[in-house]
């Protein structure tokens, strides 16, 4: 593997060309744009074909033409681009097209700052666009998960023949680390179901689902259904950093993750018992680790976000059935949690007792 020092958002798209990606399509759009000038450098070097689309909707329907020829395809933006291309990641999911879609985060809501925040955990888990369908969504915690994470994504799209989000903050695509590329994968066979001319071959459709009868479009539904539910048993990654006898337990991914965890480290050299459930995969979403906690044990669940209002403490209150009390440190507008908050709150409520 080659070791280099990167920007986040360059580190993403080299581990993107490695991972096959011979097509992308994006539209400006700060924190992210690192992202296409790196493939708009790198992939013609592969043979790739980069497209600077005319906004970000022509872009992330150039993805579905290029996803249907079974070329690896891959599209990026961050928040309110997303938004614009809700409607194509809708239709590449309604067609089983496998892609990967970039989110670099940032605030909002409107068009909010250009800094980097999480206020988008409910539009990647849970309204990445119309029609109810899903995707795993992976939210890396440092660069070197960023690009395997992004690596990752790949495979996941083609053994599912589903879009895949990848989804750092701005903070994660605007720092700079050293990290390990892996290899450079061999493309893959053209798949039987692309549209690449017919040839001796049968004529091929991509079906859209929306053109289906009603009978037609149920069974597609209950067969994605099927697939969400394998996902959640087996593809649901998640970090438990000191849980074994914590009497508080914090929950962050992202950057608020990894300071989160040297929070915990900080707090354990001062005698208090702290662990970290880091969640990998934000969808499937790791129910179980908070499933699990004995509400004997656990004082309180401290959830850490730069969201206001919080978003992923849904999921963390379903996890826990409301058997364990859950406070919040929160930050918005682009300001990172300071370390010193976490450990304050803690302290806080350690002095309370609760």
């Amino acid at each position: 593997m080659d070791r280099k020092f990167m920007k986040g958002c360059e580190a993403i798209a080299e581990a993107a060309v490695r991972a096959g990606c011979r097509f992308f399509a994006g539209y400006p759009i700060t924190p992210q744009n690192e992202i296409p000038e790196y493939m708009a450098r790198q992939l013609p070097n592969v043979g790739g074909t980069f497209v600077q689309g005319e906004s970000e909707v022509a872009s992330v329907n150039m993805i579905y033409g290029a996803a249907s020829t079974g070329t690896l395809s891959m599209t990026s933006s961050s928040s309110p681009g997303i938004s614009l291309k809700s409607e194509g990641i809708s239709y590449l999911a309604g067609a089983r097209l496998p892609s990967v879609v970039v989110s670099v985060m940032r605030a909002g809501p409107g068009i909010g700052t250009i800094q980097p925040a999480q206020t988008d955990y409910l539009q990647a888990t849970k309204a990445s666009g119309h029609g109810g369908f899903k995707t795993i969504v992976l939210a890396p915690g440092t660069l070197q998960e960023a690009v395997d994470f992004t690596y990752k994504a790949f495979e996941y799209a083609q053994r599912d023949r589903n879009p895949v989000i990848v989804a750092p903050d701005g903070f994660l695509g605007a720092i700079m680390e050293p990290v390990e590329l892996p290899p450079y994968k061999e493309l893959p066979e053209t798949p039987g179901w692309a549209t690449v001319g017919s040839g001796d071959r049968d004529h091929i459709n991509i079906v859209l689902s929306g053109n289906l009868l009603e009978k037609d479009q149920q069974i597609f539904n209950e067969q994605c259904a099927k697939m969400y539910e394998r996902w959640a048993k087996e593809d649901v990654q998640v970090e438990e950093y000191m849980v074994e006898d914590a009497e508080y337990i914090l929950t962050a991914y992202g950057t608020s993750g990894r300071i989160c965890k040297s929070a915990v480290d900080a707090l354990r050299n001062q005698g208090i018992k702290v662990g970290l459930i880091r969640p990998i995969t934000i969808n499937p979403f790791p129910y179980e680790s908070f499933k699990k906690l004995d509400e004997k044990q656990v004082k309180c669940i401290i959830d850490v976000e730069m969201a206001i209002p919080a978003q992923m403490i849904e999921d963390v209150k379903l996890g826990t059935c409301d058997r364990i009390p859950i406070d919040t440190v929160l930050t918005s507008g682009g300001i990172i949690i300071p370390q010193k908050a976490v450990i304050e709150k803690v302290l806080l409520l350690a002095k309370e007792g609760q």
